[in-house]
């Protein structure tokens, strides 16, 4: 199962250095040009979970493999976009192809970096990125309520909802608002609302780009930003991308926290982009563990046994017979498999068990 979130904003904000310093990798051209990013770059991110480390301790595994959370480096965009301005219409659909938006800002002022804009600020190059997106789905939603009216003339319960939820959209976006302020109010309509595909119906978290200064404490710009996010029930952090990137390049734990230290950090801003990625995505861990490995496997939170089974394969959900399970505080408390199951903390569980965050899970299934 793969999630990714698109990196997105204005040319020259720090959309690919972030990229790289998520990655640590120098996949994605950093420039002072507009449109350096003209092909969306896509890579791949541990998910920071210290509970992975303890239970592998624990079980005597050989190898750790954490979850995988993955980032595309999509276009920069200018206003009119979703006329076709710029990379238009190819930015717009590397957007539509992603599970949640990650939006960068530029909150630092250099004289030596061009702002397409002429200025720095945050709020409005926000609402310019916003607009565009709004703009473009209000014409693509438009299309579909034209098609589906014709169809769902005769009668069918399915299309009729669609159309509902569509015209709910559509009523939103009129009115200058995103979509996401339509929000889908039952299964169906969550179903109906994937297939749509509107831009301002995903997840967004504001990255606020600083400068080293600034980077434990934000700024002017970072609070406007956090109240804009509050307003527009998303989420915002505050990171200084040429720190994340010198320290992507050392090599231990040990000198990375030497280097936060240093600079009056507690946490570095990717595991904080990270982790808020994980909760804007609705996602959560659950563990398998053996002599061979400690794995973090990524499920959608409220995932049922089965479901969490086919993350591993398919054939383990098609053949699901029953999941048992310990309780992640369990397998710590009582130093790992058989001492929970010595102390009856080892459960068996039905095609209906909700599998919680932390659980260490062992399959049984047949095919």
């Amino acid at each position: 199962m793969s999630f990714n979130c698109g990196i997105v904003g204005l040319p020259n904000v720090g959309k690919s250095t972030l990229f790289n310093a998520l990655t640590a990798t120098a996949a994605a051209q950093a420039a002072n040009f507009p449109f350096c990013t003209i092909e969306p770059n896509v890579g791949k991110v541990g998910v920071p979970d210290p509970r992975l480390d303890l239970i592998a301790k624990i079980g005597g595994s050989a190898k750790i493999v954490p979850a995988q959370l993955e980032f595309v480096d999509i276009a920069g965009l200018v206003k009119g976009a979703s006329k076709g301005e710029g990379l238009g219409n190819q930015f717009l659909t590397n957007i539509r192809e992603t599970d949640a938006i990650i939006h960068v800002l530029r909150c630092f002022e250099d004289g030596d970096i061009t702002h397409v804009e002429g200025s720095v600020d945050p709020i409005r190059d926000a609402e310019t990125i916003e607009t565009e997106l709004m703009l473009a789905d209000l014409e693509s939603l438009e299309k579909q309520i034209t098609n589906i009216e014709r169809k769902a003339k005769g009668g069918d319960k399915e299309l009729t909802g669609q159309l509902d939820l569509m015209k709910r959209m559509k009523a939103v976006l009129d009115e200058g608002r995103p979509a996401r302020d339509a929000a889908p109010e039952n299964p169906d309509e969550i179903r109906w609302s994937k297939n749509i595909g509107m831009l301002t119906a995903k997840s967004i978290l504001y990255v606020c780009n600083v400068n080293e200064d600034d980077a434990a404490n934000g700024n002017d710009w970072t609070k406007k930003v956090a109240e804009m996010a509050v307003e527009k029930k998303a989420s915002s952090v505050i990171i200084c991308a040429s720190i994340e990137s010198e320290i992507a390049q050392l090599e231990t734990a040990e000198e990375k926290n030497e280097f936060l230290e240093a600079i009056g950090l507690e946490e570095a801003g990717l595991d904080r982009i990270i982790k808020a990625g994980y909760a804007l995505l609705g996602l959560q861990n659950y563990f398998t563990v053996g002599p061979k490995e400690a794995r973090a496997w990524t499920i959608r939170t409220g995932a049922k046994a089965p479901e969490a089974a086919g993350a591993i394969h398919s054939d383990f959900e098609k053949g699901f017979i029953k999941a048992e399970v310990i309780a992640y505080e369990d397998f710590v408390e009582l130093n790992g498999e058989q001492g929970a199951k010595d102390q009856g903390k080892m459960r068996q569980e039905g095609k209906e068990y909700v599998v919680k965050d932390g659980d260490i899970i062992l399959f049984r299934f047949n095919v």
